[in-house]
Formats: structure tokens, C-alpha cells, sequence
């Protein structure tokens, strides 16, 4: 390449870059890339397109490995069942097919009108909870109820209630307050003044409206970035907020509150289910957990669990056995932690991410893990030797306000629901089904 020039392969010549010359439409490297990016995306579509009729025995995600070759191993008795079901389950996610889902809502006039932000399932995949921007600068909640999402209807409900178009949002989570799910953590946006509220799922229900909402708290705080809610009785009724230099723990039927300080801003938390510890991912990279049964908490001796990534912790996620937990950054990097020992045992390659706050998605049962990156690909991996099984492409042109917000599950719209990936990426929700 010659410095300061653009080679076309299309038009076979050289164009200058900037600065340098007077051309009305100038090429700059970031125009460049974007068209690279984009032609990039739109031909990975097409592909996808194009295999719609490629058959499940076809397919494969790992070489020599289809669904003819895993039913003879199967009868052979050389696969166990949960080895098997993992990789029927691997296959099927390789032949997702995406379709896009009509929302249905009480105001017509509100359904696809406003750009999803956040999308969060509920633990039986039955409802979601939505962040949508809306014009005048906040953001609108509602709840999409996932059980008319079937293999022939692709309909769902949405119910907002306009009461609570508030401040956006840059952290939620559910809480079981009264029963499992019944509320909704919501943290302030960090730009905005602070705010963590408490809210009552049945405020976005089309059942009841003149029901008491139940247990509804709001306060103030300063600059939140992350809520988690415990499960744990012996922390009963308590959920912690992720601020900057502090972590909060508070009682919502008490109003008691527990205050740990930290060297850096606390960007994700979870609760362990088996006991009351709180795990927190920083901005420094450092990831520790408390015990919020102490109460001892001069200096910092009170932390237990310390384990270190090289850049800012955008999310993690405590396994079911509570023995590893896993945790993204901002270089990109997916690691999984061995608790007992503070190693790291596998990483996921194929994340990008440089600065946004991006979650993972772990499904156990699956042995799958997914995850949006900054380019606004979806990965999924294979939770067993984190094998990248398959890149999804967003439907819309990449943009830092077009990364979708995806849920996966086998059972969406609960028990007896279906199988495949959620994704909302601007006014639009798509279901990737299996074939």
C-alpha cells in the first residue's frame, strides 16, 4: 500500500486519504473500515440465507461431526446422554434460522416505535423485561410476555406503563421479592443523577390493573453501574448496587444497609445462591467477593476471592456448582476461573470489545455461551472446550447504537416453550428458531 493512499479493488486505482486534498467526499479510514465492515456483514447475510436449505444431517459444526454421525455413536454407546444432548444442542444452534416477530401491544401507536436498549428474561424464560429509548431522551420499560412465541406464531404481548417513561438505564436485574420475579432492579445511568429503583413486575401486566402493585422503593445514589439480587436466605430480601469506589448492599424491608468501600468503580455483580456472597467485577480488573454476613469492614481485609484480568470487568457469571466463575473485559478476552485455585482454566476467543458494558450469557444445561461484541456479531461457544461453534451477524448496519441485546434459551415462553436466541437490535425483535 502507498502511504496516505486507497486502494479500490472495485475500480482498480488509488484514492488520497485525508488530509491532504479537496475532494467534496472526502475517504477517511473510519469511512473505509465501515464499508469493509459493512460488506462484510451483508455477505456473511447472504450465506446464512443460502443454507437455509442445507439439512441438519449437512450441517456441522466441528469436522466430522453431523447428526447421522452422533445418532450411530449414540447407538453405539459411545456418547453418554448428556454428551449427546450438548451436541444435538451444538448442532441445532448452527441451523438457527432467523425470523423476525410481530409485537403486539395494547397502545398501537407504541409497539415498534422506540430503539430496544436492554433485554433481560426472567429465570423460566416466560417473560422479558425491555429498555427502549424513546424521543424526548429517557427511556420507556415494559414487559414482552413470551408465550404466544410458538413454532407456527411468531406474536407476542409487549405492556409498558407510561407512568414509569423514566431516566435510562444501565443496569437491571430480577428480584424475588414477594415470589420468584417479582420485581425489577433498575440502576440510573451513570451520566444522570443516580437513581436505584424497586419495581413491581405486575406495574407492566394487562391482568388486574386495579390490584395493589405491591412493594414499589426508589432512592437516590450517586453514578450506579451494576445490581445483582440475592437468593440466599441468610441475605434475604437484599439486593447490591455496583457504584463508583463502593458497593451497597441494602435490605428492602428493613431499609438497613451495608457499605464496602473499593480501590475502583464496580462495573457487574451476582450473588452466589449457596451462600450470601456477593461477586464484583471492576474497572481495574479486579474481581473479588464479599461475604455480607460480616460486619467488620475497616480497610479492605473483608475481601476473599481476588482474581485479576488485565482490563476493565464488564460482566460475570457465577456457575451453577459455584466452583468457576466466568468473566469478559474490555480487551475482549472470556476467561473462566477455577475459584478454588484463582487460575484460569479455558478462554473464549472471538470476543470484541474495547468500552461498552456487554453481558454474558451462560446456559448450563445447553452447554452453550453467547455473547454480543462491540462489532455487533453474536457468538456462541461451546461451554466444554470453548470452541467457537457459530457467528451470527446483525440484521441492521453495525453502529455503537445498533448492538443488540439478545436471550437464549431451549424453553422460551416457559416449560413447554421453544428453543432458539432472542434478538432486539433497534426498533426490531428477531427469533433465530431451531430447524
Amino acid at each position: 500500500e502507498l502511504p496516505g493512499f486507497y486502494y479500490d479493488s472495485e475500480k482498480n486505482r488509488y484514492f488520497r486519504l485525508l488530509p491532504g486534498h479537496n475532494n467534496h467526499n472526502p475517504l477517511t479510514k473510519d469511512s473505509i473500515q465501515y464499508k469493509a465492515r459493512e460488506c462484510k456483514r451483508l455477505r456473511l447475510l447472504e450465506e446464512e440465507q443460502k443454507q437455509f436449505h442445507v439439512t441438519l444431517f449437512q450441517k456441522a459444526t466441528r469436522a466430522g461431526l453431523n447428526s447421522s454421525v452422533l445418532l450411530q455413536k449414540r447407538h453405539l454407546g459411545l456418547l453418554s446422554s448428556t454428551s449427546y444432548c450438548r451436541l444435538v444442542h451444538e448442532l441445532k444452534v448452527n441451523c438457527m434460522q432467523r425470523r423476525k416477530i410481530e409485537i403486539h401491544s395494547p397502545d398501537s401507536s407504541v409497539a415498534g416505535t422506540n430503539n430496544f436498549k436492554i433485554i433481560v428474561a426472567d429465570v423460566a424464560c416466560e417473560r422479558i423485561f425491555t429498555v427502549n429509548d424513546v424521543e424526548h431522551g429517557g427511556c420507556k420499560y415494559g414487559i414482552i410476555n413470551l408465550s404466544g412465541l410458538g413454532k407456527e406464531s411468531l406474536t407476542v404481548e409487549m405492556y409498558d406503563n407510561l407512568y414509569f417513561t423514566n431516566r435510562k438505564v444501565n443496569s437491571v436485574c430480577w428480584a424475588s421479592l414477594t415470589h420468584p420475579d417479582s420485581h425489577l432492579c433498575l440502576m440510573g445511568i451513570a451520566e444522570t443523577p443516580g437513581c436505584a429503583s424497586l419495581l413491581p413486575a405486575s406495574l407492566f401486566s394487562s391482568t388486574n390493573p386495579g390490584d395493589r402493585p405491591g412493594m414499589l422503593c426508589s432512592f437516590k445514589i450517586s453514578t450506579a453501574w451494576s445490581c445483582a439480587w440475592c437468593l440466599n436466605p441468610q441475605a434475604d430480601n437484599c439486593f447490591s448496587t455496583g457504584l463508583t469506589r463502593r458497593v451497597l448492599v441494602t435490605n428492602v424491608v428493613t431499609g438497613h444497609r451495608q457499605i464496602f468501600g473499593t480501590n475502583s468503580d464496580v462495573l457487574a455483580q451476582q450473588f452466589a445462591t449457596q451462600t450470601p456472597v456477593l461477586y464484583n467485577g471492576c474497572r481495574s480488573g479486579e474481581i473479588f467477593s464479599i461475604d455480607v454476613r460480616q460486619r467488620n469492614r475497616k480497610g479492605q481485609s473483608w475481601k476473599a476471592t481476588r482474581l485479576f484480568h488485565g482490563s476493565a470487568v464488564t460482566s460475570i457469571h457465577l456457575m451453577e456448582a459455584e466452583h468457576y466463575l466466568m468473566a469478559a473485559d474490555m480487551a475482549g478476552k472470556i476467561k473462566l476461573w477455577d475459584l478454588r485455585t484463582a487460575k484460569c482454566v479455558k478462554q473464549y476467543k472471538g470476543h470484541h470489545n474495547e468500552y461498552a458494558l456487554l453481558p454474558l450469557h451462560v446456559n448450563e444445561e445447553e452447554g452453550l455461551l453467547t455473547a454480543v461484541g462491540q462489532d455487533c456479531y453474536t457468538r456462541i461457544w461451546s461451554l466444554q472446550d470453548a470452541h467457537l461453534l457459530r457467528t451470527i451477524p446483525s440484521p441492521h448496519p453495525s453502529s455503537k447504537d445498533a448492538i443488540p441485546s439478545v436471550v437464549f434459551s431451549s424453553r422460551l415462553g416457559g416449560s413447554r416453550g421453544v428453543p432458539g436466541l432472542l434478538m432486539a437490535v433497534k426498533q426490531d425483535l428477531y427469533h433465530f428458531s431451531y430447524n
